[in-house]
């Protein structure tokens, strides 16, 4: 289906132009009310993205970002996760850059990349500088997290996965989306005020694929919280900026995807369609497109311990081919977004978290050995949550390995105990395990007047 029959379609539908149904649906947060699964979703985000950015707060991909901030001695109540005070801006640039730096923060199931990072950096900085209470933060992300997985989603046919295919990055694209509608209703920005904002947002989207392996990735969910932001500010004091940027002619889809050749979701369900119920959470500490295939590998690495392996064919959807194609990585960070290399680090008996992508893994004999013996098949019709490797030895022994249903997935999610197990396990090396524990409870119970306060008193320097 062509964009200009959907938008056709939509507009019959809802009587309303895409911009405006968005500018409805940001500016009617503040009477809206939540499903308790769509609240317990939103603190399991909140509580993620704080552990992946504090295991990450002294990332090298980050300490550039943090010297940044700290050059810039900007004055403001926001805080920097194990840092001082500054700007919202500036807050959200550092803290939703660590949050990425892993790979390791929630992805949306259906493509619009990793909402978590702009969308909650913004939230809390922007909460911190206008002291707003918990209720009205934690919408406030919902609002922006559902905003960006709407724009960016559709799963393999949609936007975001044809984005990628294209060498665009949706967190990139679409994050500063989310973040700017956190910021709108932060902000408490009028409609007029919050369709210029959403139109700075489109005007200062990019990001590409190509940055995959390098610094640039994480930039990415830092400068779209920052650009957020700035759009909302620059809204509220009056800019101008074009407000048909997200109709689909003429448009930033348009520009980004010039052959046309995707399907746009609607924008006409929102609050019957919780995309915050799709989020998935990473037991892996890499590319999403790697998952399936590490836990396959992983299933099967106690039957192939000690035996030496010929070779490994690999059964994957095509966008790992995309977002994590690389064959020979050169680096820890470039194995992060190497299929071949998680396999041989999941057959080898790493359990693929944050700490075994270093140096003494990447130069592990076995994992070595493993990485050029992996070949790729991208199967078209095979689903992104499964994988089936066939691992051959040199005995002539073919063991098979499979995933039905990654674990992360919505319909495999990761529980609270797991989820807190993957939290300690960032947090206690920066705060020691009490206070971990204290932060992972302050996460939890976030709706509790006083949270945001004593989480930024937490994540003084």
């Amino acid at each position: 289906m062509t964009t200009a029959i959907l938008e056709r379609n939509q507009q019959q539908h809802s009587g309303a132009t895409r911009g405006e149904q968005l500018v409805r649906y940001i500016a009617g947060t503040a009477a809206r009310s939540y499903p308790p699964e769509v609240i317990e979703a939103a603190l399991k985000a909140l509580v993620d993205h704080l552990g992946c950015a504090l295991g990450a707060c002294n990332d090298a991909t980050v300490l550039p970002a943090r010297s940044l901030v700290d050059r810039w001695q900007a004055s403001g109540k926001a805080r920097v996760y194990m840092g001082g005070l500054t700007t919202p801006a500036l807050a959200a640039f550092a803290n939703g850059s660590m949050a990425h730096a892993m790979d390791y923060d929630d992805t949306h199931a259906g493509g619009a990349g990793h909402p978590g990072g702009p969308c909650w950096s913004a939230a809390l900085a922007l909460a911190q500088e206008h002291g707003s209470a918990e209720k009205d933060t934690l919408a406030a992300f919902i609002t922006g997290f559902d905003v960006m997985a709407k724009l960016g989603g559709g799963w393999v046919p949609g936007v975001g996965r044809s984005l990628q295919r294209r060498g665009w990055h949706p967190t990139s694209i679409f994050g500063r989306v989310g973040a700017a509608a956190v910021a709108c209703v932060i902000m408490g920005l009028n409609a007029t005020r919050t369709a210029h904002a959403l139109g700075v947002a489109a005007t200062t989207a990019a990001g590409l694929v190509g940055s995959f392996g390098t610094y640039g990735k994480p930039f990415h969910s830092g400068k779209a919280a920052m650009d957020g932001i700035l759009s909302a500010q620059l809204a509220a004091d009056g800019f101008v900026a074009a407000t048909h940027l997200y109709e689909l002619e003429k448009g930033l889809l348009d520009a980004l995807i010039q052959d046309r050749k995707v399907e746009v979701p609607a924008l006409d369900d929102f609050e019957r369609k919780w995309e915050l119920l799709e989020n998935q959470f990473k037991p892996f500490a890499s590319c999403r497109a790697t998952h399936s295939s590490i836990q396959a590998a992983r299933s099967i690495a106690h039957r192939v311990k000690g035996r030496d392996i010929a070779r490994v064919h690999a059964r994957v959807h095509p966008n790992a081919l995309v977002t994590a194609g690389k064959t020979a990585p050169r680096t820890p960070l470039e194995g992060k977004f190497s299929v071949p290399y998680c396999i041989a680090l999941g057959l080898a008996g790493y359990r693929v978290v944050a700490s075994d992508f270093n140096e003494s893994a990447f130069n592990d004999a076995r994992v070595a050995a493993i990485v050029p013996r992996v070949t790729l098949e991208a199967v078209a019709d095979q689903p992104a949550f499964k994988a089936f490797l066939d691992v051959t030895l040199t005995d002539g022994t073919v063991v098979h390995g499979e995933t039905q249903c990654v674990l992360g997935h919505p319909d495999n999610p990761l529980s609270w105990e797991a989820l807190q197990e993957k939290f300690d396990g960032l947090v206690e090396p920066v705060l020691g395990r009490e206070q971990s524990g204290k932060l992972f409870d302050l996460g939890r119970n976030f709706l509790r007047p006083g949270s945001i306060a004593k989480i930024s008193a937490m994540l003084v320097a």
